[in-house]
């Protein structure tokens, strides 16, 4: 609600609050739901000056909800895009600053976001108790289609008129009453300036927290719990909203979120004071007593805290402090969880996880109260809300220690080179045998991701990790891609420190890195800069490209660009999970999140995940799905490949390309083939890219893929030309090129120009690059449709007339009765017919309509009504005198004069600003028309059977031309 301030007689001045919603009671306020709203275009510029969603929800008259509808046969990305556009800045974003939530979709695959949501961010909701839902449903469903003679009888119960679609229940779930009003009051939260919604998981994991914290015990304590939701599925705002709940819900909270690490302490203090929820960051144990003691309600602290405070004998004996410890099962337990407990005995304890409990710290969390809510890696994967894992083992001893395995190595990187690149590879591979094998070892695993790197990421949005075991090896790896000058590295360390490692204690190394750390802190200043800087850099700047990293920024660290995670470090339990994690983000393009192993943690993934040493004490169930066998998905370019060559079946002739082009011609086919097309060009390059292609198709079936993927580009790009398609390739154009380009010698097969129209004078040079009459017809004919469908509105009958005989020149060529020299003359007639039309045509237009095309474009669309109406009335008598330009006048016959009251009216109405959008001058201009019909009809008896559809057209013709 807003605050208002009001003067009172006697001078003193009091302020209320106007809640604009009621969220205590909501039956209390006003729903209403709109079809096609419209709302006017901020860019009265375009042909299209308003928008209109399909649907638009209101409460109290604000709306504060869209959902955009397609069909089933088109795909919910349209409904999204089209929400997308919406929102720009040009077109209707005065709407959507009151809009809270947005649903896009067709019947099957519906999804939901909010205003600023980016379409890989938009979700699908998920029902925990669909039963209860889909009953529910049936019954709003029943009662709506009853007759009211049923309702006032209390009839039998009416069957639903069809099927519950995932449309319905979706909206159902979002959008009933008492949801919308609780997902409005907390669940749509701003984190910086991004507005989020919850996903469905935050949602459920919420209630069901609630429900168990919402009374005190016999102890006088409130039940706590554990929730474990996967990394990547939003924790931390989980977290945020949790507390925004329980402030609003328990009077006198108090709110302490508790970490183990500063970096998380500094990332969840930012996370809440991005929202609307602020919270304060305690610096010491005698800072978070000084904050409890001063009545904060919401603090971050680290958990090493608490024994400062514990020392202190401080004790806050209040069940209405709620701690919520992030990654809990590396505290829980512990001396500093016990120091918790003695300064807080009172509180309630909820514990947050991004990785599954280890069988031996489930026992320990049923005293904490046991599970709450869970959101498994697999549930997150099948959500889309994190990506798939796709794991990949190199076994890089084998390399270093056999000359065999170390000649089949370079054989498989250079597999895809050019001869001049395979020498150059040849000098740097020379380099292995001049080095001690402990150094082989480290340059080998360089060179190979050096390739891998080029190969799979450089030229794409994407980004990589490597991690490795130590400092030493950190900055030496960094140097040595220096040193190879291919790709930008960095490396991110914290300050040495004389406990390291045994690697480390050798004098050498720990003055290689403390020189390397002091040239660091020259540079950036301090640890907490250098860390924050490079950080930043990765995640958003284009200057590193691969980060190297060992402990630090290995967890607790998004960066939705980190595609590949290298791994060259014995990693094993939670920091294994949490580590490989850090590439599964959603990102634009981004299909997969790679693991490249160098340690053999996984093996060949041919068994149960907990069969492997490093994730054996967890539960199976509880980590399918963290990884997938990269040779699975190898696997689908045999499938992505039939789908192509199954398009294809009614082609006789696999060699004649204008015989594909020719099946193409039917607009929904050739999407299809751009969907299978998308589908095999991005399985191809991930498969191309893993060393496992040879294990799972022989070195024939190899060059045959490639092959056909060089011939499928080139059609896509003849194709488009030909039918003159404006097509989006939008996310994975840049991985199709960067196949072509790394993989396939496709000779600019893929550069995909811009199209030109017909008027452009590039418009010749484009149709040499077509071969073949038919298809220069085709080319010709499709480009020429595109503007007629563009200029339709500002004079339907005559582009009417050169759709038709588009459509004719067709029809005729099907049915042989054209050659295709015959196809290709009729269709550059229509284009000059086109081009010069409306000046070479002035000779069939009365002299005194002139070369003007808007009046051509009144004439042409009432001539034929004319005709029409005027086979019973003597003609002699349909004529006027009018003025004409220099004072001239002149009998016209009236069709004529017709034409010039229309042109007249027009001009005059144009003479005012946005007269377009201005119903009372379009009122005023049907009015004339109206008028001229009216005179027609009393002084000649002329009268037109379909009066409305004309008044429309020309109101539309006149629109267009003179808007």
């Amino acid at each position: 609600g807003n605050s208002y301030s009001e003067e009172l007689i006697d001078g003193v001045k009091k302020s209320f609050s106007l809640h604009y919603i009621d969220y205590k009671n909501p039956e209390n306020n006003l729903f209403h739901v709109t079809e096609e709203f419209v709302v006017d275009r901020v860019n009265q510029q375009e042909q299209t000056k308003t928008r209109r969603p399909d649907l638009v929800l209101f409460i109290n008259g604000i709306p504060f909800g869209v959902i955009e509808l397609k069909r089933s046969s088109r795909g919910t990305e349209e409904g999204i895009s089209q929400m997308l556009r919406n929102q720009g800045e040009n077109e209707i974003p005065t709407l959507f600053k009151y809009v809270q939530m947005t649903v896009a979709g067709n019947n099957h695959s519906p999804q939901y976001g909010t205003t600023g949501t980016p379409k890989k961010f938009y979700a699908m909701w998920k029902e925990p108790k669909e039963s209860r839902l889909i009953g529910d449903l049936q019954k709003s469903g029943s009662e709506a289609s009853a007759s009211p003679k049923d309702a006032q009888e209390g009839g039998t119960e009416v069957p639903l008129p069809r099927m519950i679609s995932p449309l319905d229940k979706t909206v159902y779930a979002l959008f009933s009453k008492e949801r919308v009003i609780d997902m409005l009051h907390s669940f749509i939260i701003f984190d910086g300036k991004v507005k989020k919604i919850a996903r469905y998981q935050q949602y459920f994991a919420i209630e069901s927290i609630m429900e168990r914290i919402g009374k005190l015990d016999n102890t006088g304590r409130r039940q706590g719990g554990l929730i474990w939701h996967t990394q990547g599925s939003g924790k931390s705002l989980t977290m945020v909203m949790l507390a925004k709940v329980i402030k609003r819900s328990i009077v006198g909270s108090k709110v302490i979120i508790v970490t183990d690490r500063k970096d998380l302490d500094k990332q969840i203090h930012d996370t809440f004071n991005n929202s609307e929820v602020k919270a304060v960051r305690a610096k010491s144990g005698r800072d978070l007593v000084a904050l409890l003691q001063s009545g904060k309600s919401v603090i971050t602290t680290l958990i090493h805290k608490f024994e400062k405070v514990k020392n202190e004998n401080v004790t806050f004996n209040d069940p209405n402090t709620f701690i919520l410890v992030d990654e809990s099962h590396r505290t829980q337990g512990g001396d500093m969880h016990k120091a918790m407990k003695k300064v807080f005995p009172q509180a309630c304890y909820l514990g947050f996880t991004g990785t599954p409990l280890m069988r031996r710290e489930k026992n320990s969390f049923a005293k904490f109260g046991g599970e709450i809510h869970r959101y498994t890696i697999n549930q997150a994967v099948e959500d889309k809300a994190v990506l798939p894992l796709l794991y990949e083992g190199r076994l890089v001893d084998q390399w270093v220690n056999d000359e065999k395995g170390l000649d089949r190595r370079f054989e498989q990187i250079v597999r895809h080179l050019n001869e001049e690149q395979v020498l150059d590879l040849k000098k740097k591979w020379a380099r292995f045998q001049k080095v001690a094998s402990s150094e082989r070892r480290l340059e080998m695993i360089m060179l190979d991701i050096n390739e891998d790197v080029r190969k799979r990421l450089q030229g794409t949005d994407f980004k990589a990790i490597l991690a490795t075991s130590s400092k030493y090896e950190a900055i030496k790896y960094h140097k040595l891609f220096e040193e190879m000058g291919d790709i930008r590295t960095a490396f991110v360390i914290s300050a040495p420190d004389s406990r390291e490692g045994h690697s480390e204690v050798d004098d050498e190394n720990r003055a290689f890195i403390q020189e390397e750390w002091s040239r660091v802190m020259k540079k950036y200043g301090d640890e907490e800069q250098y860390l924050d800087k490079v950080k930043d850099e990765f995640i958003n700047g284009e200057e590193i490209e691969l980060l190297i990293v060992v402990d630090k920024l290995l967890t607790g660290f998004d960066a939705p660009r980190a595609s590949v995670l290298y791994i060259d470090k014995l990693l094993k339990e939670h920091n294994l999970l949490q580590a490989i994690a850090r590439v599964n983000r959603l990102y634009e393009g981004k299909d997969f999140g790679f693991i490249v192993d160098y340690r053999g943690l996984l093996g060949d993934l041919d068994k149960a995940l907990n069969d492997y040493s490093g994730l054996a004490d967890f539960d199976e169930e509880d980590i399918t799905g963290a990884v997938f066998d990269i040779r699975e998905e190898i696997a689908r370019v045999k499938t992505y490949y039939e789908h192509l060559e199954e398009l294809f079946k009614e082609v006789e002739n696999k060699q004649d390309q204008e015989s594909y082009e020719v099946c193409l011609a039917d607009e929904e086919k050739r999407k299809r083939f751009y969907d299978c097309l998308s589908h095999y060009a991005r399985a191809l390059k991930l498969a191309l890219s893993s060393d496992k292609m040879e294990e799972v198709f022989s070195a024939k079936e190899i060059v045959n893929y490639k092959e056909k993927m060089k011939f499928y580009a080139q059609l896509r790009k003849a194709v488009r030309i030909r039918y003159h398609e404006q097509v989006d390739f939008g996310k994975y154009e840049k991985q199709m090129q960067k196949l072509l380009d790394t993989f396939i010698s496709a000779d600019e097969v893929n550069q995909l120009t811009k199209l030109v129209n017909i008027f452009d004078e590039e418009f010749e040079k484009e149709l040499e690059r077509v071969v073949g009459d038919n298809a220069r017809a085709d080319s010709i004919l499709s480009a020429t449709t595109a503007v007629i469908t563009e200029k339709r509105e500002s004079n339907p009958a005559y582009y009417d007339k050169l759709s038709k005989r588009i459509q004719e020149i067709i029809e005729e060529y099907r049915e042989k009765r054209l050659t295709e020299e015959e196809k290709l003359k009729h269709a550059k007639e229509i284009r000059d017919l086109l081009i010069k039309g409306e000046t070479q045509e002035a000779s069939s237009y009365p002299n005194e309509i002139g070369h003007s095309s808007h009046a051509k474009a009144f004439y042409d669309n009432l001539k034929e009504h004319f005709s029409e109406v005027m086979n019973n009335v003597d003609e002699r008598i349909l004529v006027a005198e009018v003025p004409l330009e220099y004072g001239r006048r002149q009998e016209v016959d009236l069709l004529t004069q017709t034409v010039l009251s229309m042109v007249k009216i027009f001009q005059e109405a144009s003479k005012k600003p946005d007269w377009e959008n201005n119903s009372d001058i379009r009122n005023k201009i049907e009015g004339q028309i109206d008028d001229l019909f009216w005179e027609m009809e009393d002084e000649y008896g002329l009268k037109f059977a379909n009066s409305d559809e004309l008044l429309a057209t020309i109101q539309q013709i006149g629109i267009k031309n003179y808007g």
